[in-house]
């Protein structure tokens, strides 16, 4: 390694000689820069070698203009790789194939190995089929690991063939949160030769709220499975130097509000201030009064207001989480002593210098949901009755023209057109209910999932808390959530339970049905498990509009649950507080939630906990004594776990009949020869899109259909509709996923109007099938594919799959008017060429009807345009130019190679 500006310097901590990276000798230009660009900058100077970094990389960053546009490309190498099971599976099935294609092409396959610590939180695969009762826990694992036998066999296969590669076992907690109470180091120390190294903690996940570890100071963000895997492979990530928002926080929060409050009200602001692309960075006196649970909380949502990251500095409070965390006091030592060397500690009246900043005082939060279906939708809740009433109104004039027209969207189950002959419902909105010995009415409106889930807010003791303090209020009046409601509980880690069982509260959420149900995300990435079949017959059979409250991230459409159309993120007590109700279409200020047995109307203020009870509770309850039981043995795992057995081996041995891990077919045709740039032309438009369509619209997610291409295809497998599983549970079976890309239930494909789901037209047959039969026809053919779409193409969570469905379709390319970053990484990242449409351009503007033959001409490498030649069927042609976004040298290379796997493969080759 190179250090041209003679930075390598000892500090004596902990008594120990330290090497690092100082930032001091560089001076006033490192001291100016904003608290992420010293983490960058350090990253280079330690990484310096003359090629992959370069001194004029690092002098372009210590250089950095807050009103330059981004340009320079510079590498960035994270410490470490934190994965997912629903991504992480895939990224290792895909490992397990570069060996397969290494021992093929005269390689040797060891060197398919993370070069840096992975870690791998079994998180996504629960599901809350068992809720309501203190045995549902236990059922709810019973049937996790029933239904993934396969998909542990293959990881604990992993585990021992790969170095470096750690595996936390399910029922321990949400990846974000374990990755905040225990994985995250925040200062690495290495020993070398026998000399100790200290560096920043850094990494990349394959979740795109990976970026909640930000509130610890530690730099990360999501990245798709592909380039994770790259990084664990020694790759560096490629990025432009950012611009830096600087949002500064003054002042504390009012009575009555909570840490999802703020997170709302700061999702708003940023998402409409627009910070894509960008790093936004906390400061201001405000961070003195806001604990690390609420940092973390505003970093975990940073793809939800649409930042790389959201990070906060190193500080007092910063360490005295760790501490309460059970974190080793020489580790502390350590931070502490490195951040406040580099310039990296937080002081009250810091400035750095920022391209732009935006000011909060936190007095002026008030309490908020945000829905229906967008998480930067925000409601003051003093206006939600009304605002709810409002978009109900419009959705039930909807059904109405729907329902009178006679050209009724037809609403395709995740693939294939329906052939049930519709029944026409006696009333719509309204239906007569019996269940668990209960009469009732459920109308339009009606709450029927109420959940507390997701990192973003279990990993906060003060939000839980309060929702607990709710739970025991309302059980001292004697009120109970309504019984259409599914409540569950799903914590971050086992912590939360510790806590609330020392709080003597968890039996008082218990006895209003919110028992726990599993460690993991559950309901906010889909996880919701099926309704009671008395309540989705009701809802589907009179049409219901019903709604969800969950204490989560995402709330895009279809996400939650296929029978509910309304979603609303809120805190964990609001959670409470609407099942109670029953419904969202309250004003919860003015009306009564509910009236007790003896008729009197109960309020909302009647059980709402004051900010000093939680705290007072928060300080007595939660111990670092719980961190140590809870995490001394982590990798330990139940039973259930320690009972998988493997047999160690190099290779994977694939089994042909399994449905959960398949071998991958990225490599099947690759050879040790670089392609040619593709030429490509006559191509059809397999959907045309419009604005906001998400990685949950076009990755497969949610549970299997019998009617769609992937259920057929599991009972062609002999597989029962029971054992059918989810999406994301069979991620490491290409067969099932691709089958279920661009299968969601609420993709509306402009190709066939009139129609919902994943459907399209096939050309020039002008024939409405499920699009993966119509890509299977056409790849019969030899006719590339292309998708257009509006703007912020693949927002949402970082779901390789949208790019591997895409490409294992037939995709060639795809012209949207602006992209989601991630994505757009992993359409390069798999060799799916992302093209732009001009400012002021779009489909609709150019008046394309998807069905021309697209012809791409003059792609080259490093090119910014290209033309499109669209031809219709009488021959007239469209010509019209587009950006190439692929918007950096190291990103060129891994689309001549035909994806960054491939590009990684054909290196080791060249070392062997």
């Amino acid at each position: 390694m190179q250090d041209s500006y003679n930075t390598l310097t000892q500090l004596t901590i902990n008594q120990q000689q330290i090497h690092l990276h100082s930032l001091e000798k560089l001076g006033a230009k490192a001291k100016r820069l904003p608290f992420a660009l010293k983490i960058l900058l350090e990253n280079l100077l330690r990484h310096e070698d003359g090629s992959a970094v370069t001194k004029e990389d690092i002098d372009q960053l210590l250089n950095w203009q807050p009103n330059d546009i981004p340009s320079k490309e510079i590498a960035f190498t994270p410490a470490r790789v934190v994965m997912q099971d629903f991504t992480g599976v895939p990224a290792i099935v895909d490992l397990a194939a570069m060996r397969d294609a290494m021992a093929r092409l005269g390689g040797d396959p060891k060197k398919i190995n993370p070069l840096s610590p992975a870690e791998l939180v079994i998180d996504h695969s629960v599901q809350v089929d068992e809720f309501g009762h203190t045995g549902a826990f236990d059922l709810n694992a019973k049937l996790e690991y029933q239904r993934n036998k396969e998909r542990y066999e293959f990881l604990r296969w992993g585990q021992s063939a790969f170095d470096n590669l750690t595996v936390v076992p399910p029922a321990t907690g949400i990846v974000h949160q374990v990755n905040l109470e225990y994985l995250a180091r925040v200062v690495f120390q290495k020993e070398v030769d026998g000399e100790f190294f200290a560096y920043p903690d850094t990494l990349v996940g394959t979740d795109s709220h990976t970026t909640m570890i930000n509130g610890l100071g530690v730099l990360g963000w999501g990245v798709g499975g592909i380039e994770a895997e790259a990084a664990m492979l020694g790759q560096p990530i490629s990025l432009l130097i950012p611009q830096v928002v600087g949002f500064k926080l003054e002042g504390e929060l009012p009575e009555g509000t909570t840490a999802t409050d703020l997170v709302l009200t700061i999702t708003q602001i940023l998402r409409e201030h627009g910070v894509v692309g960008k790093f936004v960075e906390f400061y201001g006196n405000g961070l003195a009064q806001l604990p690390l649970a609420d940092r973390a909380t505003i970093a975990n949502m940073a793809p939800e207001y649409g930042a790389t990251c959201g990070i906060f500095p190193i500080d007092a409070e910063t360490i005295s989480y760790l501490r309460l965390t059970n974190r080793d006091e020489k580790q502390l030592a350590l931070i502490e002593a490195y951040a406040k060397h580099q310039g990296m500690w937080r002081h009250d009246d810091d400035e750095p210098e920022y391209s732009d900043t935006l000011t909060l005082d936190l007095n002026t939060v008030v309490p908020s949901i945000a829905g229906p279906s967008r998480p930067q939708d925000r409601i003051n809740l003093d206006e939600a009755g009304n605002t709810i009433n409002q978009q109900l109104r419009a959705l039930q004039d909807k059904r109405s023209e729907d329902n009178t027209s006679g050209d009724e969207a037809q609403i395709v189950d995740e693939g294939g057109p329906s052939t049930d002959t519709p029944t026409e419902p006696e009333v719509l909105g309204i239906a007569k209910v019996q269940y668990k010995e209960q009469n009732f009415t459920l109308k339009d409106g009606a709450c029927v999932i109420a959940a507390i889930t997701s990192c973003t807010n279990t990993s906060n003791p003060n939000v839980i808390l309060a929702a607990a303090l709710v739970a025991r209020k309302a059980n001292e009046l004697g009120i109970k959530p309504k019984p259409w409601v599914k409540t569950s509980l799903a914590p971050g880690s086992k912590v939360v339970t510790d806590y609330l069982k020392q709080a003597n509260l968890l039996s008082e959420l218990e006895a209003l049905g919110f028992d726990l149900v599993g460690y993991g995300c559950t309901t906010c990435i889909g996880n919701s498990g099926p309704l009671p079949e008395e309540i989705s017959d009701a809802i589907n059979k009179h049409k219901l509009i019903v709604s969800s409250v969950l204490s989560g991230n995402r709330n895009f459409e279809g996400r939650i649950h296929q029978d509910v159309k309304m979603n609303f993120l809120a805190s964990p007590p609001l959670v409470v507080a609407y099942a109670l109700a029953g419904r969202t279409d309250i004003d919860v200020y003015n009306e009564p939630l509910c009236q007790n047995d003896d008729a009197e109307d109960i309020y909302l203020k009647d059980i709402w906990p004051s900010m000093s009870e939680v705290k007072q509770l928060v300080n007595d309850t939660v111990t670092q004594a719980m961190f140590e039981s809870n995490y001394h043995d982590i990798y330990q795992g139940d039973s259930h776990w320690q009972n998988i057995n493997t047999k160690a081996s190099e290779l994977y041995p694939w089994q042909t009949d399994s449905t959960y891990i398949r071998h991958a077919p990225f490599f099947e045709d690759m050879t040790t020869d670089v392609p040619k740039l593709p030429h490509i032309t006559d191509a059809k438009c397999l959907a045309k899109l419009a604005d906001s369509v998400t990685t949950d619209h076009i990755s497969p997610a949610g549970n299997i259909k019998k009617s769609a291409p992937a259920g057929i295809y599991l009972e062609q497998q002999n597989i029962k509709e029971s054992d059918f599983n989810s999406y994301g549970s069979r991620r490491g079976n290409h067969e099932v996923m691709m089958r279920g890309t661009f299968a969601n239930i609420r993709l509306r494909n402009q190709l066939a109007p009139g129609t919902e789901g994943g459907i399209t037209r096939l050309l020039p047959d002008n024939e409405i099938m499920s699009i993966y039969d119509a890509a299977m026809a056409y790849q019969k053919r030899n006719t590339p594919l292309i998708i257009l779409a509006g703007k912020e193409y693949g927002t949402g969570s970082s779901r390789d799959w949208a790019a591997k469905g895409s490409l294992l379709l037939g995709v060639k390319a795809v012209i949207a008017q602006s992209y989601e970053r991630i994505h757009r990484s992993n359409l390069i990242g798999m060799g799916v060429l992302p093209l732009q449409f001009k400012a002021g351009d779009s489909h609709e503007s150019l008046k394309l009807t998807a069905e021309e033959n697209f012809e791409v001409m003059g792609l080259c490498d490093n090119c910014d345009e290209v033309k499109i030649i669209a031809t219709n069927s009488q021959n007239d042609a469209l010509e019209f130019l587009v950006d190439v976004r692929i918007d950096t040298p190291k990103e060129w290379e891994y689309y001549r190679h035909g994806g960054i796997l491939q590009y990684v493969l054909r290196n080791m080759l060249k070392d062997k």
